[in-house]
């Protein structure tokens, strides 16, 4: 644009010049032109080429703006990041299914986008996450906070694993403690961690010091201020994972997953047919439902990809709602509960008594009772709680495993002393939080070490025969039926079946296995 202010310049010079000279008749008069004129002489101004963004990682990159200060742990976090670059591209990888949809509503709201990378600090992608501190998710939602923002838990459903639910709840959450916070998203996302209180309280703390009051200024919880510098050192990796040597696994900037109305209760397993997937697939995208279908009372939507939309919406349309689950019709014994039969069921007390229409627990001998079953066998439905507990106690300690089944007055404090074992691990090996409360009947599995000495240990895995009686079998090979009754959780079984299997750890130095 200096070109024309030159001729302007010029313009207004000579014009000034000629006035000086009104007696002279012979000049030719000049003749300034507009500086719409002039201006149009100038280069035009060409809009720049639009980038097409093709990865969600790419659109995430654009948006981070977040300051990464020069802090210890900050570079700590950083250096971590990079010296393991395969925890990344395994979050990623997991991320696949469900960044899109938290990309998507974060930059709806108008929110930073370095909110997209807090469920890697969390939970590193796992919907089926579970911590020490009872929170659960892909947010790490606790349940005091979960019910707050709007999320459902009960036997059949837990919403804190409900992706597309638990995104809305979560930044709803993290926008609440940002008005909370004096609208600072770093005091927000500690909040997020460790309470708005205790943040509102260091800063108002520092303030009557006269102390700086910036994040870093803060005297929060160990936790929290690790949870804050990971969160910056993150963002900062993936903003330049190129330059740090970091792979993502890229993930298609189009939705990836659809919300679809389903209306009434249904058995994943048909769901899963009627959208063309294993059970499996369809089940890792719908984590909030623990059992093998849908809640009874909702919510009544699952989540399916949008190329196995349309197949299931149709699918759907054509079936009869009553048809969804199978039904199997009982016959009540003397001594049945509601209790008793919906446990032996794989079902609550509740939804037996909305199917009956069974106004209390009263049940009479010889009546009927309609009974929702699951398809297939239970075993079949691998990401239902019961399965997903039972995987965990299996493979998450070493040695000798027992079972222990809790009686009144238990705690896992006062098992785990009686056992000489710590809390944190009892709770881990049973997919629980060391503050959790214990159920009576609840089976716990117990890991211990396998005795020293000159015993020689061997886990032997055995098959009931006919005749078989615990104590047979306890003789045979030189244990306790006690031990056999804990290795087993066998407290309340009368009676070995013919084809049952135990598990025993035998010191071989006193039989021959």
């Amino acid at each position: 644009m200096r070109l024309p202010f030159v001729f302007i310049a010029g313009g207004l010079t000579l014009l000034a010049g000629c006035q000086n000279l009104t007696e002279q008749p012979t000049q030719a008069p000049v003749t300034i032109k507009p500086p719409e004129t002039i201006v149009a002489i100038d280069k035009e101004v060409v809009a720049p080429t639009p980038i097409e963004i093709t990865d969600v990682w790419q659109r995430i990159r654009l948006g981070l703006a977040m300051p990464i200060p020069d802090q210890k742990l900050v570079n700590q976090y950083r250096d971590w990041y990079i010296k393991h670059p395969q925890h990344l591209q395994r979050v990623s990888e997991r991320a696949t299914p469900f960044m899109f949809l938290i990309v998507d509503e974060i930059e709806r709201r108008g929110l930073p986008i370095e909110l997209a990378l807090l469920p890697i600090v969390e939970s590193a992608f796992d919907p089926f996450a579970y911590s020490h501190g009872a929170a659960s998710g892909l947010w790490q939602f606790t349940a005091p906070m979960a019910k707050h923002f709007g999320l459902e838990m009960n036997w059949w459903y837990d919403g804190r694993r409900d992706v597309p639910a638990a995104t809305t709840a979560a930044l709803d959450m993290l926008e609440y403690l940002y008005g909370k916070t004096y609208q600072n998203w770093l005091y927000a996302i500690a909040a997020y961690n460790t309470g708005e209180g205790r943040v509102r309280n260091a800063v108002r703390r520092n303030k009557n010091n006269g102390e700086h009051t910036d994040f870093w200024s803060l005297d929060l919880p160990r936790e929290t201020e690790r949870y804050v510098p990971q969160l910056l050192a993150l963002a900062d990796v993936i903003k330049n994972a190129d330059a740090y040597g970091i792979s993502l696994h890229p993930i298609s900037n189009e939705p990836q997953l659809t919300v679809i109305d389903i209306g009434s209760q249904i058995d994943l397993a048909l769901a899963a047919q009627m959208a063309q997937m294993s059970l499996t697939e369809l089940h890792s995208l719908n984590p909030g439902f623990n059992q093998w279908a849908t809640a009874p009372n909702g919510p009544h939507h699952l989540v399916v990809p949008v190329d196995k939309a349309e197949q299931f919406t149709i699918a759907l349309a054509n079936s009869d709602s009553k048809d969804r689950l199978k039904w199997q019709r009982y016959k009540i014994r003397s001594g049945d509960s509601l209790g008793l039969i919906a446990q032996r069921y794989n079902t609550t007390p509740s939804a037996l008594r909305a199917v009956n229409d069974i106004k209390n627990n009263r049940i009479i001998a010889g009546k009927y009772l309609l009974i929702p079953v699951a398809a297939k066998d239970p075993s079949q439905y691998l990401l239902s709680a019961n399965q997903r507990l039972e995987k965990r106690q299996s493979s998450s300690g070493r040695g000798q495993k027992s079972y222990y089944t809790v009686v009144s007055g238990d705690s896992l404090w006062k098992i785990a002393k009686q056992h000489k074992v710590k809390v944190s691990s009892l709770a881990r090996w049973n997919g629980m939080a060391p503050k959790d409360t214990l159920n009576l009947g609840q089976k716990l599995v117990i890991w211990q070490s396998a005795p020293s000495g000159n015993k020689i240990t061997r886990t032997v895995n055995y098959t009931v025969r006919s005749g078989d009686s615990l104590a047979r079998i306890a003789s045979k090979f030189k244990v306790t039926v006690a031990q056999l009754v804990q290795w087993n959780a066998l407290s309340n079984q009368k009676y070995l079946q013919p084809g049952q299997k135990l598990t025993l750890y035998v010191d071989v130095t006193r039989t021959r296995v």
